[in-house]
């Protein structure tokens, strides 16, 4: 089986990529992306997604695709850079599929498309994204529902992960366990607020499921690994795992979200991208719990818990 991921030189691409090669000897990895892989160069080759050309003549006799190539960071801009790598990406790649006959798909959403403060949203939630990340996904998605109207024979497995962890990430996840390891935390509210999460080691681990069990029909899964924490308990299992105590200063919301306006500002006044933003400051303070049931009853079993995945995690990035 011919498997290429679309996009995976990245944090999870080359997680997925290990993992693949250690799943099957039958498995035959290929790796595009617009830059080489620091770890698989040799079985990487260079194609932009927005190149519809470039993506069909590589993907010559693939039997499964992995579509992670995304525009995924807070404060891209232009703004349309999330339509044209997200929306058409997937309307290249899709045509790519066409020239090359290829029947699978698999596709890493987004829970964002769910929007802000839903109550445990399942994969049946409407769609209700509140910003370009999420609005370009959710099109995404449904260039892909309308494309499998018309193939109703091809096998399409959307994953809709929440915000992924783990060693090495360069992500939010890091930067919040970066400001709690450092003994510097400013909590912004009370910090009771459900953070859902999910272990790359048990995402990519679900996409090796997928190519392997899920191989009709069209297919939705919510990704998280339970339970949710609240950012108190992140505190507490930062401070648990490094052995130190985390001093935490709580603030109120309001001044929180008048602070991130105020670094919007100064970032436009400066003309430079920081990492304080009223965007982060909201999905900070946001519950982000999302229904996972489905995943976890499709006969998957994740390898980690989430606690050993933050143990990895903090331990990797933090521990001495």
């Amino acid at each position: 089986m011919r498997i290429a991921v679309i996009g995976g030189s990245g944090f999870v691409g080359t997680k997925l990529i290990a993992t693949l090669l250690n799943a099957s000897p039958e498995y035959d990895i290929l790796n595009i992306d617009k830059q080489n892989s620091a770890r698989y160069a040799e079985i990487t080759r260079i194609a932009n997604v927005l190149d519809a050309d470039s993506i069909a003549a590589q993907l010559k006799g693939t039997d499964v695709i992995v579509l992670l190539a995304a525009e995924h960071k807070d404060n891209v801009t232009p703004a349309s850079l999330y339509y044209d790598v997200n929306v058409q990406g997937m309307k290249n790649t899709l045509a790519a599929m066409e020239k090359n006959n290829i029947k699978r798909i698999i596709f890493t959403s987004t829970v964002a498309v769910y929007g802000l403060n839903k109550e445990n949203p399942s994969e049946t939630q409407p769609a209700d994204p509140f910003n370009d990340y999420g609005r370009s996904k959710w099109q995404a998605e449904q260039v892909l529902q309308e494309w499998y109207k018309a193939h109703p024979d091809r096998n399409v497995n959307i994953l809709r992960p929440t915000v992924i962890f783990g060693e090495g990430n360069r992500g939010n996840v890091y930067n919040l366990l970066h400001q709690i390891a450092s003994g510097k935390f400013m909590m912004i509210g009370k910090g009771d607020n459900k953070k859902s999460m999910s272990y790359v080691g048990n995402v990519v681990a679900f996409i090796d499921f997928l190519i392997q069990h899920k191989t009709e029909g069209y297919n939705v899964y919510n990704y998280v690994d339970k339970p949710d924490f609240t950012t108190n308990d992140l505190v507490y299992h930062t401070g648990d795992v490094l052995g130190k105590h985390i001093p935490t200063l709580h603030i109120p919301y309001c001044l929180g979200m008048l602070g991130g306006y105020g670094f919007d500002v100064l970032g436009k006044i400066i003309g430079r991208k920081l990492t304080i933003s009223s965007v982060r400051v909201k999905k900070f303070c946001a519950v982000t719990q999302f229904d996972s049931s489905k995943a976890m009853n499709s006969g998957f079993v994740p390898p980690f818990s989430i606690e050993e995945g933050l143990r990895r995690t903090l331990k990797a990035e933090f521990g001495k």
